[in-house]
């Protein structure tokens, strides 16, 4: 699953999820994207399209980016990086009580992010990142 190669990424997103659909066993990582296809009735039926391409303005959100911003946001959680992300989502979790919800909205940041490290070809911008999310509290 750690690799750039969207290809391979989609290609282990599908066979987690078709694990899950033939009860096999699945590992820890797998087991955590499933929870996340779980959550997404919208994308259990489209997983395993691993060729569409999903433009920004298709107007039609990629799932694969979705589960994974997800996955990425999860991951910072559990190691609380950058530091002090777990307190921002602990707050925002008290203010809109719906955990799915707050990932969403955490999530729109990442993308932000990322989208903006890409466009100016510069390293990702934690502190902003960091600052942007706090504005939401």
């Amino acid at each position: 699953m750690f690799t750039a190669d969207r290809s391979e990424q989609r290609k282990y997103l599908a066979h987690a999820w078709g694990k899950h659909n033939s009860n096999q066993t699945l590992d820890p990582l797998e087991l955590q994207l499933v929870k996340i296809i779980e959550k997404h009735p919208e994308y259990q039926n489209i997983i395993n399209d691993l060729d569409t391409e999903y433009f920004p303005e298709q107007g039609r959100t990629n799932p694969f980016l979705h589960i994974n911003l997800h996955l990425t946001l999860q991951d910072q959680l559990s190691l609380n990086q950058p530091k002090g992300i777990k307190q921002i989502y602990s707050n925002l979790l008290k203010k809109y009580n719906d955990a799915h919800q707050v990932e969403h909205i955490m999530m729109e940041h990442i993308a932000e992010m990322i989208f903006n490290s890409q466009k100016y070809n510069k390293p990702m911008d934690l502190e902003y990142y960091l600052r942007s999310l706090k504005e939401l509290n």
